[in-house]
């Protein structure tokens, strides 16, 4: 059993400075009626959710109700894909049956997954045109190569696993070589809403890095990761 955690999370930082957003985990209704994954088909993801051990969002019913939903169902991620009420930041996690890790699932499957969001948002011009969207991988799910690994702290960092970017304001065409971690996408919410920090102590106090001219992987003034912003050109713009 996973304790609950009174550590700050970015959700907090959303709710502290009314930025809307939402954690959609696919099964998510029916893991709320069997709780105990007596029935197979329930095959949500709870430590996959970072928020759903966090006091601050499980022990308030209204934040809880309002924030952690399903892929489907009126509230849904394809629903507010469908009618453009997508909050100004999502999260999304396929079920163990369509996730791509190897034990459970197939990776044409997550592919699916994948290209029913953009075909979906794609579908809504006027939402995609304000869209960022940020697709990776578990570090664990054994989809990954070797690559130069960044001691960023006490708990190192994970293998290099792909990240790519889909919006109007990419880059596209090309590989961005600078050093990222899954917290780089925590400095991108943070950069593009002017939030500070989550806490003290947390990855995203790390600068962006400056690249070895040996090894552009390699930060010069590591530990630094990110935040992703090079992997846009938003002419003056945000998402």
């Amino acid at each position: 059993m996973i304790p609950p955690s009174t550590l700050p999370t970015i959700a907090d930082q959303l709710i502290a400075h009314n930025i809307s957003w939402k954690y959609y985990g696919e099964g998510w209704n029916l893991y709320l009626q069997d709780p105990n994954y007596n029935n197979p088909d329930n095959q949500y993801c709870d430590i996959c959710n970072p928020f759903q051990y966090s006091t601050s969002i499980m022990t308030n019913k209204p934040v809880r109700a309002a924030h952690l939903k399903d892929v489907t169902g009126p509230d849904g991620l394809y629903a507010d894909l469908q009618n453009g009420t997508l909050p100004a930041v999502s999260f999304a996690k396929p079920d163990g049956f369509v996730d791509g890790h190897p034990a459970s699932s197939k990776l044409d499957l997550f592919e699916g997954f994948v290209r029913k969001i953009l075909t979906s948002l794609q579908a809504n011009p006027q939402l995609a045109a304000s869209t960022a969207v940020f697709i990776t991988f578990d570090e664990s799910g054994g989809y990954y190569d070797s690559g130069y690994m960044q001691p960023l702290d006490f708990f190192g960092d994970g293998p290099r696993i792909p990240l790519i970017a889909v919006s109007p304001f990419s880059r596209g065409g090309g590989v961005v070589h600078t050093y990222s971690d899954h917290v780089s996408i925590l400095k991108f919410i943070e950069k593009n809403w002017s939030l500070p920090p989550v806490s003290s102590r947390s990855r995203d106090n790390f600068a962006n890095p400056i690249a070895s001219p040996d090894n552009p992987y390699a930060p010069t003034n590591g530990p630094a990761i990110v935040d992703l912003m090079d992997m846009f050109d938003f002419g003056g713009q945000h998402p």
